[in-house]
């Protein structure tokens, strides 16, 4: 419970499998893991390991599922099945150009209003910008229109100011699953839950979803080819439809802009970093192999790039979550020690992402080359282990395509924001976006914009 309530327990289970090995007992029946192939282990898709109480804390309502929290193993796999078109695509032709169309938008927010000019300093907060942005992308997606917190500059539901204080409210649901099961109560959870009727933050946003949904599925509605399109020529009930929306609007745009926010820092107080990023940015550019806004796929070419945003969700994980599995009736052999069947065993994500048998002896630097020049075997067996941010196997992250996009996409449009043409800003390593070796009549009085 110290643990717990200290808001650093992947640091404390990183600390405790540094010192005592790749499985920790950390309560009676509940062990945690910082080994990759003990993780793949258990999310292989024929694997007989099951999720634990834990995934309750995922309930969105406690009369309904989410394909995050359901425990039954074969309804989890049949959501899945129905939902995977319309996170990656195949059932969604607009989704790159919808998080195109926010990378524009956040653009034109920071030349518009956050480009300092001679003496007068307009500093932004570049955190908030980009919870704004994963908002305003998921939403567009999974709605058809962002909320608009780009374009209005502000939290316009109050929805990131009542998710901050949800937060620490679902970690300890998260240790102490129990509690899901107060909210169930009827009058507790009137009292406690967020409703779809509330005027803002979370319920607020509840609201939407619904209003938005039933929208979607009333009689003789045209069905789009969108996600909640896709969801609907799936088979996805109205009501499943409503939580999944929510839910990835609650689980999908706080950890990409974490991700996002997190991976910047580490580049801009890197000189060396930095300038390399940069340097293969402009070469880019210059040789007109990148497009404005980039394409996906032309992002995929700028290996710096993607060893940066690699490396970024390694040295910190944006969705560090203890969720454990259970191990099998029969027991099993983890790490060469029998675990009995029953056991709980949770993913050590901060342990695993700093694991030096597979990143090296230096896991606390920030450092995009150890993604370079290593051997195919070497660099495959490094992104399978990073890749274990989002989940293994049969319980990766549906989203994770959409927030990859995302990542690719905003450092190099946020290092290479344009101004009418004329001239190129990019991110410092003195945290503020300067002006870039200006063109041939540029206007020089614009200088630095701190964030």
């Amino acid at each position: 419970m110290k643990v717990a309530a200290s808001g650093r327990m992947c640091e404390e289970l990183e600390a405790a499998c540094k010192k005592y090995g790749p499985l920790v007992r950390v309560s009676g029946n509940a062990l945690t893991t910082n080994d990759p192939e003990v993780i793949i282990r258990m999310g292989a898709a024929r694997s007989p390991y099951r999720r634990s109480n834990e995934y309750k804390a995922a309930r969105l309502d406690p009369t309904s599922e989410t394909v995050l929290s359901v425990l039954d193993e074969t309804k989890h796999a049949e959501l899945r099945a129905k939902m995977s078109a319309g996170y990656s695509g195949k059932d969604n032709p607009h989704l790159e150009k919808c998080i195109d169309n926010r990378i524009l938008d956040l653009v034109k927010l920071i030349e518009d209003k956050y480009i300092s000019e001679g003496s007068c300093l307009r500093p932004m907060d570049f955190a908030r910008k980009a919870q704004y942005f994963t908002l305003d992308v998921i939403t567009d997606i999974a709605f058809g229109e962002p909320f608009g917190d780009l374009t209005a500059d502000e939290d316009v539901h109050e929805y990131l100011t009542t998710i901050d204080r949800l937060m620490p409210v679902l970690h300890w649901i998260t240790v102490f699953p129990d509690i899901a099961d107060l909210a169930a109560i009827p009058w507790i959870g009137r009292m406690v839950l967020p409703s779809s009727g509330d005027d803002f933050g979370v319920g607020k946003v509840m609201g939407v979803a619904k209003k938005a949904v039933a929208e979607r599925y009333r009689p003789g509605a045209k069905v789009r080819a969108d996600m909640v399109g896709s969801f609907l020529r799936h088979g996805i009930t109205q009501e499943e439809a409503e939580t999944a929306s929510l839910l990835q609007i609650i689980a999908g745009a706080e950890t990409t802009a974490t991700a996002m926010r997190c991976t910047l820092l580490h580049i801009i107080t890197q000189p060396k970093v930095y300038a390399t990023l940069q340097s293969e940015i402009d070469e880019a550019v210059r040789t007109n192999s990148i497009s404005t806004p980039v394409r996906d796929s032309e992002a995929r070419e700028l290996p710096y790039l993607i060893a940066c945003i690699r490396e970024g969700l390694r040295i910190w994980p944006p969705a560090p979550s203890t969720f454990s599995k259970v191990v099998p009736p029969e027991g099993d052999t983890l790490a060469s020690i029998f675990v009995p069947g029953g056991t709980k065993v949770s993913i050590c994500v901060w342990g695993v992402q700093r694991n030096k048998s597979v990143f090296g002896e230096d896991v606390d630097v920030y450092r995009p080359e150890r993604w370079l020049g290593v051997s195919e075997e070497q660099r495959g067996r490094m992104e399978r282990t990073n890749d274990l941010i989002f989940g293994p196997g049969r319980y990766q992250c549906l989203g994770r395509s959409i927030a990859m996009i995302e990542l690719r996409k905003v450092f190099v449009e946020v290092g290479e924001v344009e101004n009418a043409g004329t001239s190129r800003y990019r991110v410092t390593n003195t945290v503020a976006i300067a002006p870039a070796p200006l063109r041939p009549g540029a206007d020089k009085s614009r200088t630095a914009m701190e964030i």
